[in-house]
């Protein structure tokens, strides 16, 4: 056999493998794209619908939670300064990102790649936002089975199963099931908990007075405000940093961008991404205040105050018959439940079967990782993680921090103001490095330093700051890298052998469609590249992302271009 004949045949093999993963892709008719840009066609929802959903996925009520923990820990005004902290953080990192997400229809996965991490090195990423998905489902989840324990007598392990059970037929459907069930489930949950803050505060007015006197469970053993306790407190709200990934997973849906729908796609963008940091804080700031009232009114309150379905029923009492307040406290926690934790499964499934196809070029489908995902959660839950909130929350937002920043970092500095890296987003297999070290050694550099400080290895003195520490060296190592690497580890190539326009008129990613000659079906040109196989006749053969990830020997993989 000659060695044209054996490379075709190897070819051919490629071919055949690619495919019959493509396919099996292709068999979940509702799967998403979990592997690629979301294309024109699919994207029929409006900027509205797009934000209502994105909205919908926070109404969990761990921020309820996580305020009444860092202020029973630190006090009402350290809490305060801190949750203040944590909203500047977060909408001046997750502006840049929705934007990207919304403009290019992209997730943060693929954002990730492009921006300092190349196609390999956002694998660990996606491991870090798959995390953050089973540890606040397994929060959400555990608060279900509190509801369901106190209004149905349900145990707590029976309920933790069932609370994670539940989930699973929702997400099989996507996003268009999750489009509905937000839309119409976001009124009456936010009816139900705003409800019980009004009535505090029309009802019970000293019960202001006693929410900003309250100074924390170690009040007696220094009272104010101090930077270590505020940045305590800041370091548990950042775990959440991770939650603009979950709301580009449905920002990516966003209509094109076009004069005549620009306003309501800025105000979609702005509001449904980092915007979402609004309606935590308050959420934390209005848990916080529950507790409080609970602490200084019920007796006991200091061993329930910390648990929303407490905080909810023990309100709902004061002004209405017991059996209606049980009723409607847990109806509030299952919905607030589900709206966020078929997100969290979701999202997680998308993180982890991405991570998994480009590892070992196989599709195994997104099912699989959405019962993985549950499992994960569920274990934590009967390990009964709610006891130990704070500490899983603060190691987490090192991790978090570390990722989300680097990723800004690079957008804003190296895209915009340096110009070292490629403004738009590239995350085909083939265009990009493996490895890119701008973004995987900064985030590394970032995660590990700040969790040192967080343990303690520096010192105890510095031990509060690991929030300042994770966010300063993901601020300024990009730049650095970029800087010292010539920015030269960005782009593999910079011609993806196909002569078409990537975007329209108005900048939005193209419509135009092209053949995958493996898959044997049309995709967008912005999914698609020209294969290293060519036709029979020596012509020009395409191929899309989703088949090329699947591709194990590599053999439609363009080779490198050498440097100009």
């Amino acid at each position: 056999m000659t060695l044209e004949a054996e490379k075709t045949g190897e070819a051919e093999e490629a071919a055949v493998a690619a495919n019959a993963d493509h396919s099996a892709a292709l068999k979940e008719t509702l799967e998403d794209y979990t592997l690629r840009f979301a294309p024109r066609s699919y994207r029929k929802w409006g900027t509205g619908v797009v934000a209502t959903s994105a909205l919908g996925g926070i109404a969990y009520l761990a921020d309820f939670a996580i305020g009444a923990n860092i202020g029973i820990s630190y006090g009402t005004g350290n809490a305060l300064w801190g949750i203040l902290v944590f909203a500047i953080v977060i909408m001046a990192t997750g502006f840049p990102l929705a934007y990207y997400a919304a403009r290019y229809n992209i997730d943060l996965d693929l954002i990730t790649r492009g921006s300092g991490f190349g196609y390999y090195g956002s694998v660990v990423t996606n491991v870090i936002f798959a995390t953050f998905t089973f540890i606040f489902f397994a929060l959400e989840g555990s608060i279900m089975a509190q509801g369901l324990e106190l209004g149905l007598h349900i145990p707590l392990p029976l309920g933790y199963l069932i609370s994670s059970l539940m989930v699973i037929p929702l997400v099989i459907f996507g996003m268009k099931a999750l489009a509905t069930l937000q839309v119409w489930t976001t009124p009456l949950w936010l009816i139900m908990m705003v409800l019980p803050f009004g009535y505090l505060v029309v009802r019970h007015p000293d019960s202001i007075s006693t929410f900003f006197a309250y100074g924390g469970a170690d009040a007696e053993d220094g009272k104010g405000v101090n930077l270590g306790s505020v940045m305590l407190a800041a370091g548990v709200c950042l775990s959440l940093i991770a939650q603009i990934a979950e709301q580009i997973d449905y920002l990516r849906f966003m209509p094109p961008k076009t004069p005549e729908n620009s306003r309501r796609w800025w105000s979609a963008v702005l509001l449904a991404g980092p915007g979402w940091v609004i309606f935590g804080a308050i959420k934390q700031i209005v848990g916080l205040f529950l507790a409080v009232y609970l602490i200084a009114n019920v007796a006991d309150g200091a061993g329930i105050a910390n648990q929303p379905v407490h905080q909810f029923l023990e309100i709902y009492q004061d002004m209405m018959p017991h059996w209606l307040a049980m009723t409607l406290a847990v109806i509030l926690v299952v919905i607030s439940q589900i709206k966020i934790n078929v997100t969290n499964a979701y999202s997680g499934s998308l993180a982890w079967t991405n991570s998994f196809t480009r590892v070992t070029k196989h599709y195994p489908g997104r099912l699989v990782f959405v019962i993985f995902n549950v499992a994960i959660a569920l274990i934590l839950m009967e390990a009964n993680m709610f006891d130990f909130l704070n500490t899983i929350l603060g190691f987490y937002a090192n991790c978090g921090m570390a990722w989300i920043v680097t990723v800004a970092s690079d957008i804003v500095f190296n895209k915009y103001l340096l110009k070292l890296s490629p403004k738009v987003p590239e995350f085909r297999r083939g265009m990009l490095y493996d490895i890119n070290p701008v973004g995987f050694v900064s985030m590394l550099l970032s995660a590990s330093i700040s969790i040192l400080v967080f343990f303690g290895a520096f010192g105890s003195a510095i031990k509060p700051y690991s929030p300042i520490v994770a966010v300063a060296i993901a601020l300024i190592a990009p730049p650095i890298l970029a800087i010292a690497t010539k920015g030269k580890y960005y782009l593999r190539r910079t011609d993806d052998g196909i002569d078409l326009p990537m975007f329209d008129e108005y900048g939005n990613p193209s419509g135009e469609t092209l053949m995958c000659h493996v898959s044997g079906m049309e995709f967008e040109r912005p999914d698609m590249i020209a294969s290293n196989t060519p036709g029979t006749n020596g012509e020009k053969q395409y191929i899309s992302s989703l088949s090329l990830s699947t591709d194990k020997t590599g053999a439609h993989v363009l080779p490198a271009q050498p440097p100009e």
